[in-house]
């Protein structure tokens, strides 16, 4: 992380998930996968980004103190870390306010799920060139492989929908840190994508190419796929994250 200029670049990991779904007795930030917690994977690769200049975490209000412990040992006096709300738009906007304490000078912000623990660097990369480039709110998206079809009103299914015109989101997604700001103060509660605020203001959502490894870890069979994915990340030369 840049310790030397000015923050311009600043990401809010959105940590603050029970868990449930999981089966967990503990929130998903701490549900382990190969020998570390999910918080530990999201901030190591956030922190360890070129372009990314402070960290923010949004943590369970009960478990701040474990979360910035694990977090500083990652990230240093780059990573600032908070109480969530009861949603994920409150503990969005939580860690703007905290960005704002932080640094009036960060210009665009991230917001990821820890959930998605293994974003790799190129996507990273290819959010933040876009804001760079002018963009005001960028996500990262990536195919539908699956056949989707449309749920009819009885048991029966309804219409195939073209899936080549649809696409998966995932995080990060970036935004010009004034708009997104802007975005939470008038949003109505309720939202669970930050891009759907933007874009009710009337901005333009710009895509760039997502990546697989950042799939969502909500269930059991997640986390099985997600020891694979650190397994082989451990495994194979880390990738560049591109130019900052």
């Amino acid at each position: 992380m840049a310790a030397t200029v000015p923050v311009t670049v600043a990401a809010i990991l959105v940590a603050a998930g029970s868990g449930q779904r999981l089966g967990a007795d503990v929130p998903k930030a701490f549900v382990r996968v190969a020998g570390r917690t999910l918080l530990e994977h999201a901030v190591g690769r956030f922190a360890a980004h070129p372009a990314v200049d402070a960290v923010v975490v949004v943590a369970p209000a009960a478990e701040l103190a474990a979360a910035a412990e694990l977090a500083a040992e990652l990230a240093g006096p780059d990573v600032t870390v908070v109480p969530g709300g009861a949603t994920r738009q409150e503990s969005v906007a939580r860690g703007l306010t905290a960005l704002t304490a932080l640094a009036d000078g960060v210009a665009f912000v991230l917001v990821s799920d820890v959930a998605r623990p293994f974003v790799p660097a190129t996507v990273v990369s290819a959010v933040v060139a876009a804001l760079r480039d002018g963009a005001v709110a960028v996500v990262p998206v990536v195919p539908i492989h699956d056949t989707v079809r449309q749920r009819g009103e009885s048991a029966a299914l309804g219409a195939v929908v073209d899936r080549s015109s649809l696409v998966a989101v995932q995080t990060p997604q970036g935004f010009r840190r004034d708009v997104l700001v802007e975005a939470h103060a008038v949003a109505a509660p309720g939202a669970t994508d930050d891009a759907m605020l933007v874009e009710a203001l009337g901005h333009e959502i710009v895509p760039v190419p997502g990546a697989d490894e950042s799939f969502k870890i909500t269930t059991p069979a997640d986390l099985a796929r997600a020891e694979a994915v650190a397994l082989l990340s451990a495994a194979s030369p880390p990738r560049s994250g591109g130019p900052s």
